[in-house]
């Protein structure tokens, strides 16, 4: 037990998680499929604090929906992870999508602030969208940061 908990500890400490490879396993990138995609930041360190950090990442959702990457639902960006909600258009896969936003959202706070890899779910015909927005966005209430959900600063949803 002992060897496996250094074994985690060193793939942490090169920037991988164990069972990494496993989230990549199934992962298909299909256009116009809607996605909700959640990642987090390095060692989970509440970089979305900042105020303007938090600005600066949502400027990049926007700009992947300004470039014809996504056309984003919703989003809601917590102290130390993103959940966004978008649907995929045909210009780039859904792996480079999200490596699109780390890079850009890292160069413009300047620093290296992602961990590697990311969870995502593609929606089914069945599933509510509008449930699964109303889901993110109310994060966080539900991690006790506000009250109410328009306390929050940092989230959109396309049905306001």
């Amino acid at each position: 037990m002992n060897n496996k908990m250094n074994n985690n500890a060193a793939q942490t400490a090169l920037g991988s998680t164990p069972h990494q490879k496993d989230l990549r396993r199934g992962r298909v990138s299909q256009s116009n499929q809607i996605y909700h995609i959640t990642t987090a930041t390095l060692n989970r360190t509440p970089i979305f604090k900042v105020f303007q950090h938090a600005r600066d990442l949502t400027m990049q959702i926007k700009a992947s929906d300004d470039m014809g990457y996504t056309n984003t639902l919703a989003f809601v960006i917590m102290p130390d992870h993103i959940h966004w909600l978008f649907q995929l258009n045909q210009i780039k896969s859904l792996s480079k999508t999200v490596q699109s936003l780390k890079s850009l959202s890292s160069r413009a706070i300047g620093q290296s602030i992602w961990q590697a890899g990311y969870y995502d779910h593609a929606t089914r015909k069945e599933e509510d969208i509008q449930t699964i927005a109303r889901y993110i966005i109310a994060n966080p209430v539900r991690a006790g940061l506000v009250k109410r959900v328009g306390d929050y600063p940092h989230w959109d949803a396309i049905w306001l």
